[in-house]
């Protein structure tokens, strides 16, 4: 589709009418010597002297070039434009977070698989958050993992495959014995910083306690929502174990409700998976849609068609005018012959 950046600029067509029209002819003075006998002069030299003003003379390709030259550059004013088809944009409106606990305590096989077979927990966190990431295509997801400490795997992003790449080689113990919770937390806080999007969601996956976090859990929790971060938990693990493997439900309760979350049971694949599901769901994927429409600039076009008119013309008065001058000085040439040929044969 073609347009015009400045279509009120076309009110100037008719401009050189209305000076023309409107303002007085142009009138120059000039310095002139009066002779008493200048009929007696110019009938002698065979001269017919104009009366009044001097009249400019032009011919008639100047009165079509004129305003033709006139249009085309009102035109490249106007900025002629072609409108390209709408392009749209999706960005992301909302940033994801996904602290996974890697701790040596995800080495414990007590997942099973549909046909039985024990699966470790770490693996089967990682079939399920993948399939989770899959689903997440407009979401800028981040990867935080921990255990003795909390380390940024992958940015926010939006290139997924490569969070998917990242978390298959991701393994329990890598780091460390321990779980702290709340350095996750507080790492996750300030991954949030770089975020620009209103929605800011963190899930928290751990199947231990926090052992000796420099943060404790409950206060890092208060510091993420005061941030605008929602904290959904996962927790892991029989909760009617005993001991150390007993997962603290109350605790982790108590950092989902600090920000507006939910606490989300996966004693097994299955429970695992519905929690996913869930949070899937709670958390709906929300972007917006940037569309703009790409202009290419035709000014130059009308632009250029008025400098080669004004160029052509100009040449081609050169050459008219080189070859008028040429014939005049032949015609006085042999002029000059025939008047001399003449006074030979008086002679």
């Amino acid at each position: 589709m073609y347009g015009l950046e400045y279509p009120w600029l076309l009110a100037l067509l008719p401009l050189p009418l209305l000076v023309y029209w409107l303002l007085p002819a142009y009138k120059e003075e000039q310095d002139s010597l009066r002779l008493t006998f200048f009929h007696y002069i110019s009938a002698k030299l065979g001269l017919i002297p104009e009366p009044g003003a001097v009249v400019l003379r032009t011919n008639w390709l100047q009165k079509i070039l004129a305003p033709i030259c006139w249009a085309l550059i009102i035109l490249a004013l106007a900025r002629p434009q072609f409108i390209e088809p709408p392009i749209q944009k999706i960005e992301p409106g909302r940033d994801l977070m996904l602290a996974l606990d890697i701790s040596q305590s995800m080495e414990t096989p007590d997942f099973r698989t549909p046909d039985g077979k024990r699966m470790r927990r770490v693996d089967a966190v990682k079939q399920v958050v993948s399939k989770f990431i899959g689903k997440r295509k407009n979401d800028r997801i981040g990867l935080i993992v921990f255990g003795q400490a909390a380390y940024p795997v992958t940015p926010f992003t939006l290139d997924h495959d490569a969070c998917l790449k990242i978390l298959s080689q991701t393994d329990a113990g890598m780091a460390g014995p321990q779980t702290m919770i709340g350095d996750a937390i507080g790492l996750a806080i300030k991954e949030f910083q770089k975020s620009e999007t209103k929605q800011r969601v963190m899930i928290l996956l751990t199947d231990g306690n926090d052992t000796g976090s420099r943060m404790p859990p409950r206060k890092a929790a208060e510091i993420a929502s005061q941030n605008g971060i929602t904290i959904q938990v996962v927790g892991l693990g029989d909760p009617r174990a005993t001991g150390e493997d007993k997962v603290d439900y109350a605790a982790l309760n108590d950092i989902a409700k600090a920000t507006g979350g939910q606490v989300f049971h996966g004693e097994n694949g299955v429970e695992l998976q519905k929690a996913y599901d869930t949070l899937d769901k709670i958390t709906p994927q929300n972007f917006k849609t940037l569309s703009y429409q790409p202009k290419r600039e035709l000014f130059m076009i009308p632009l250029g068609a008025a400098v080669v008119l004004l160029t052509s013309y100009h040449l081609l008065m050169m050459v008219v005018s080189l070859v008028m001058r040429l014939f005049s000085h032949r015609g006085r040439e042999s002029t000059e012959d025939v008047t001399s040929d003449i006074f030979k044969v008086h002679v």
